[in-house]
């Protein structure tokens, strides 16, 4: 079974209901996921930008979230000094980084629909 790093670009459009969730899910459909820890935080972070510009649709929003948590992702530790490293070298954020770092040890693909991190991570 293929190994897919998702990341909270790709994660979010498909939590959220986005135009490119239909896309993400076929990406991610048959393959063992993995995200680093910020997976989680950065998933918040798009939960409550949603809230703020949708208010009127908080609820419906935050049931999205609570459903994410449902979806069979292994949530994985990275080295840190090393995706530093990473991050150095590719110009990413230590961020995007951590998810490029992992699909480098699982010997993995990212998703994503960060245009840089795809483009460095060869997609």
């Amino acid at each position: 079974m293929p190994v897919k790093v998702v990341d909270a670009s790709a994660l979010g459009a498909l939590v959220f209901g986005e135009p490119k969730a239909e896309a993400i899910a076929g990406e991610l459909m048959g393959a063992a996921l993995a995200a680093p820890p910020l997976l989680r935080f950065e998933l918040a972070s798009i939960c409550l930008k949603k809230i703020k510009k949708h208010s009127t649709q908080a609820q419906e929003i935050l049931a999205a979230f609570r459903l994410s948590k449902r979806l069979a992702i292994e949530i994985v530790e990275v080295m840190h000094p090393e995706v530093i490293q990473l991050a150095r070298k590719t110009g990413l954020s230590t961020y995007d980084a951590s998810y490029l770092w992992l699909a480098y040890q699982l010997n993995g693909q990212v998703v994503t629909l960060d245009k840089r991190l795809a483009e460095v991570s060869g997609q």
